[in-house]
């Protein structure tokens, strides 16, 4: 009875419209306003899938319109500087600004909460120092290679050839370029995007094997030897998982895999790219260690991982392989959980995975355990947008951050969240090639460039406030963080340290050497479900 008494007030409204208007006798508008209703409501009331339509039959329809833009509103006109997820406000801000090359400066005072739980900061010096821009770069691969690289401390992450547009990765590739500055391809394979405009490349490749596969899927070392020659790529990434989705092989939905992008690929047009979630090129620690050694012979350029820590014996089995076979990565990207990416089942983004800063840690301490530290560089990736990120991450051990989503706020960006539905409102993250144009490239990659330049102006400035004239000087005594006491503690004090050389001796070390004595060179699950 209700719901029947919803549809007639839905009906009376237009009517009643239409009668207190100088167009009540006319026919055609009570046709035009009161007949969609009446159709609208007999569809609601007998055939909706919907709870809410069937029970409020047309005015139910306003529920859905407002779910719809619910986004747009919350965005827009609720959240405030600091509270918008995953980049708040005031970050979106200042990236948008520094690509325009426009103000970045912010009047009276900060924004945040300097009491509450979880703001970190930094101490400054009374003698503040110049640091020299050659330290804005960070040489890699000098122990091993024949073509070593000099890489920016600030890069584009791992961004694939169908998840962005052509537009979008010809932007990115044209502003590192300018800005001399590398660009990762992601694992989607290595497209004529990527190398049109002649930026550094940093090639990945997944578990897919996209740019150097066969028919049948597995690893083809003769087109990776082809496609490694090319003087673009400066350096090789094998990618064993990514902080958004660890474990959980690469999504690019049917409507985003063209042809164009399948003949990239090497895969069927119109299907689910699904890459799997383990490699077939190897199986165990020691096999990864030998599968870099041998891409790093055939290319002479240098070769590293990148991973998202989670059970933290598999990686020191990698560091057993390591010590072992004597044979080091030249590089290991560190991906934090809280990075991003297209598309990826909610639990697997939400719940899986370690956070950056205590995956970084993990990494520094275990390779300083080892005793090789210096020999491999440690890249950190996950949402790093500014100076301080920068900083925050070579505290803790990092030689050189990779951002994804700050790079593409540069590229115009709105964080509007529909990255896995084509229809990107501002033709970055998107197969359609109408929406795809909206992407500017001979103004976009300036501002790429712009801010790219920018931020590592900020971050060697507040190198020298703190008073060091090196990077590698900063470390984690330099970094402080609120706790829940309304204390606060260095990140020195948060993350204890690890001594070169100590987990190869007998001195127990807490949270580390009961793994590594689990752990092992031969298995990446050596202890039967063991794991911590």
């Amino acid at each position: 009875m209700a719901r029947t008494l919803y549809f007639i007030i839905s009906i009376l409204g237009p009517l009643l419209t239409i009668a207190a208007s100088q167009y009540w006798a006319s026919a055609l508008w009570l046709f035009v306003f009161l007949v969609p209703f009446i159709l609208i409501g007999i569809y609601d009331l007998t055939l909706t899938k919907h709870n809410v339509l069937h029970n409020y039959p047309v005015i139910g329809h306003l529920r859905y319109a407002l779910e719809f833009i619910g986004p747009e509103i919350r965005q827009y006109f609720i959240e405030t500087n600091q509270s918008g997820r995953p980049f708040n406000r005031e970050i979106r801000g200042l990236v948008y600004a520094r690509s325009k090359g426009e103000q970045d400066t912010q009047p009276f005072g900060t924004q945040f909460d300097v009491m509450e739980n979880g703001y970190h900061r930094a101490n400054h010096s009374l003698s503040p120092k110049k640091v020299s821009e050659h330290h804005a770069r960070v040489l890699i691969g000098e122990h091993t290679c024949e073509q070593p690289y000099s890489a920016s401390r600030l890069n584009v992450s791992a961004m694939s050839f169908g998840a962005l547009s052509s537009n979008a990765l010809r932007a990115l590739n044209a502003g590192a370029k300018k800005g001399n500055f590398a660009h990762n391809t992601g694992e989607g394979g290595l497209s004529p995007y990527h190398l049109t405009e002649g930026g550094d490349i940093i090639w990945q490749i997944g578990t897919g094997y996209f740019g150097c596969r066969d028919a049948d899927g597995n690893f083809d070392e003769a087109l990776f030897k082809e496609n490694a020659a090319n003087t673009s790529v400066k350096m090789i990434e094998i990618k064993l998982s990514q902080g958004a989705k660890p474990a959980h092989g690469g999504v690019l939905p049917a409507a985003k895999v063209t042809e164009e992008i399948a003949s990239t690929r090497g895969v069927e047009a119109g299907k689910d790219v699904i890459s799997p979630p383990a490699h077939s090129a190897f199986s165990t620690p020691e096999e990864l260690i030998k599968f870099i050694a041998h891409l790093r012979k055939i290319s002479g350029k240098p070769v590293g991982f990148k991973l998202c820590i989670g059970n933290r014996i598999e990686f020191l089995g990698i560091c057993k392989a390591i010590n072992e076979l004597g044979i080091t990565p030249d590089f290991i990207t560190v991906d934090g959980s809280e990075g991003g990416t297209g598309a990826a089942p909610i639990e697997y983004t939400d719940r899986l995975g370690t956070p950056l800063n205590e995956g970084l840690v993990f990494v520094n301490n275990c390779l300083i355990g080892i005793g090789v530290k210096d020999k491999i560089k440690i890249i950190a990736s996950g949402k790093v947008a500014s100076g301080f990120d920068i900083i925050t991450k070579i505290a803790l051990g990092a030689d050189l951050c990779n951002s994804a989503r700050a790079m593409l706020f540069s590229l115009g960006c709105i964080q509007s969240l529909r990255c896995n539905t084509n229809t990107c409102p501002t033709g970055i993250a998107t197969q359609d090639p109408i929406r795809a144009k909206a992407v500017n490239v001979a103004e976009k990659h300036i501002r790429v460039a712009n801010y790219h330049n920018a931020t590592i102006n900020s971050f060697l400035e507040i190198v020298g406030a703190m008073g060091f004239d090196d990077p590698n000087n900063l470390n984690p005594k330099a970094i402080y963080r609120r706790t829940v006491n309304g204390t606060e503690s260095s990140f020195a004090e948060i993350y204890p340290p690890v001594l070169p050389g100590q987990l190869l001796t007998s001195i127990d070390i807490p949270e580390y050497s009961y793994n590594w004595k689990l752990a092992s060179s031969k298995s990446f699950n050596p202890t039967n479900g063991l794991r911590n």
